[in-house]
Order: C-alpha cells, then sequence, then structure tokens
C-alpha cells in the first residue's frame, strides 16, 4: 500500500494515471466489502444472542424443576438446551466458516484489486469526494486531522 498517496492531500491521493472509472469500480468493491462487515456483525450477533437464548433457556430449565414441573423441564433440557441452530452446527462454527470461507477471500480480493489497480491506495473515491464537498477553510471541514 503506497502511505505517500495515503498522507497526501485529498486531491492527490490518487495514484497518477487511474481513471474515474477505475476510482468507481473499485469503490464499488470496497462498498460490497464494507456491507459483508455489516453481515458479520449481524453474525456475530446472531451468534452472541443465541448463546445466551440457550443459556437463559438452560436457567428456565433449573427453574421449572424447582418449581415442580419436571416433566417440562426433562422436556426442554433433553430437546431445546445445546441444540444445533442449523443441522450439525452451532453458531460459532456457522461463524468460522464465515470468516473462513466468505468473509476472509472477500478481504483479500478486496485488497488485490486495490493493490493492482489504485497502487493499494484506499478511500480515493472517499477522499475526492470529501474534497468536493467540504467548505475549504471552514472550521469542522479541515481537509487531514
Amino acid at each position: 500500500m503506497s502511505k505517500n498517496h495515503e498522507s497526501a492531500p485529498l486531491d492527490q491521493r490518487r495514484p497518477e494515471g487511474v481513471t474515474d472509472a477505475t476510482v468507481s469500480a473499485v469503490g464499488k468493491v470496497s462498498e460490497a466489502l464494507e456491507y459483508a462487515d455489516r453481515a458479520r456483525g449481524h453474525l456475530y450477533s446472531f451468534h452472541q444472542l443465541t448463546g445466551h437464548a440457550d443459556l437463559l433457556l438452560g436457567e428456565a430449565v433449573e427453574a421449572l424443576r424447582d418449581a415442580g414441573h419436571h416433566e417440562q423441564a426433562d422436556r426442554l433440557q433433553e430437546d431445546m438446551v445445546g441444540r444445533n441452530v442449523i443441522e450439525d452446527r452451532w453458531t460459532f462454527q456457522i461463524v468460522e466458516d464465515f470468516d473462513d470461507n466468505y468473509w476472509s477471500e472477500f478481504r483479500r480480493h478486496d485488497q488485490q484489486i486495490r493493490d493492482e489497480l489504485q497502487s493499494g491506495v484506499r478511500h480515493v473515491f472517499e477522499a475526492e469526494m470529501k474534497q468536493r464537498r467540504r467548505t475549504h477553510g471552514r472550521r469542522h471541514h479541515e481537509e487531514k486531522p
């Protein structure tokens, strides 16, 4: 990745010879990855929420037993506590499969596209948009930190 380009003024971030069409296309790849990142976050939420639900169900089973409802507690314990959420898998296995077979590959491709087409420079599209949209010379519209 070319840190020189990323530390350059916003209007000089684009590597020489890179066209508007290329910047737009590479930006779309990165935007798609950002959506996959968001999906990954939701998948981790699903993982944590489902795991917590299973732990709470275990507590509910104990509460049913304590209240004298052994038949119902046994039924929940045997059928639901620790149950796979999809065939043969707990959520951690879904997360691992997603990370290994989709998300990490997507990240690799995004990096490769940027390396090949923009000298590895990130967020060229966004940097140029910021340059166009900010009010030059106005506080809170500075080019860089």
